[in-house]
């Protein structure tokens, strides 16, 4: 819960028939153990942020949630991937590629993958959300809340956040449940920039609201 709201408004903005679990970039070539990027895969796991991610998960399974993976991947051959940044041609450069099909794309464990989950692959750009199908899919799914969770709180967490701020979703950000480097970064960053816009709270305030099971219900209006 969060302060300013009552235990039944923090419910029922987490209500699982209007709420989607959005886990940002929890590939295994980006924080498992061979990671592109080690040093945001040792902070993800050290922080407890990626096993709070796999909570989440398995809670959202458990209570009727849809959860959505956004996975950031490129073709072998790099054609259609962005060039027009620092980070693109860096990333470009490093010796473990995010090449579709490959194990580097894939889910990282502890976080489990159900056959309801959708996964929403990008192969350019900066955010899950933009000029990908996750917002159409958000809205065919009658979303009102979007949880967003993952990496990095540097750059495709923001974009994330924004983004869905931006399309009418509410955000809400498991404080928690967000990596970036260095570890002091994604505090200051919450507290200076996504609290602003979004609802911050933790992962055990969100696993409190949805601990009782209950069935998705019928579409709902989607947002404006």
């Amino acid at each position: 819960m969060v302060s300013g709201q009552s235990r039944e408004q923090f419910a029922a903005l987490l209500d699982p028939a209007t709420t989607v679990l959005l886990t940002v970039e929890c590939q295994q070539g980006v924080v498992g153990p061979d990671s592109a990027l080690p040093e945001l895969a040792r902070v993800a796991r050290s922080s407890g942020a990626l096993g709070n991610i796999a909570r989440l998960v398995a809670a959202a399974h458990g209570s009727g949630v849809q959860v959505m993976h956004a996975v950031a991947e490129c073709r072998p051959d790099g054609r259609g991937a962005s060039r027009n940044a620092r980070l693109f041609r860096a990333a470009a450069r490093l010796p473990v590629q995010q090449h579709t099909g490959t194990t580097a794309v894939r889910i990282a464990p502890p976080i489990e993958v159900a056959d309801e989950d959708l996964v929403v692959r990008r192969l350019h750009g900066l955010s899950p959300l933009a000029g990908t199908d996750v917002d159409a899919l958000l809205r065919n799914l009658g979303c009102r809340t979007l949880v967003v969770t993952g990496v990095s709180a540097n750059v495709a967490i923001p974009n994330a956040v924004f983004d869905a701020v931006n399309l009418g979703y509410t955000a809400v950000v498991p404080s928690d449940a967000i990596a970036g480097v260095p570890a002091d970064y994604t505090p200051a960053m919450i507290r200076n920039t996504l609290a602003l816009v979004a609802t911050i709270t933790t992962t055990d305030a969100v696993l409190g609201s949805w601990k009782a099971p209950r069935r998705r219900g019928g579409p709902a209006a989607t947002p404006g």
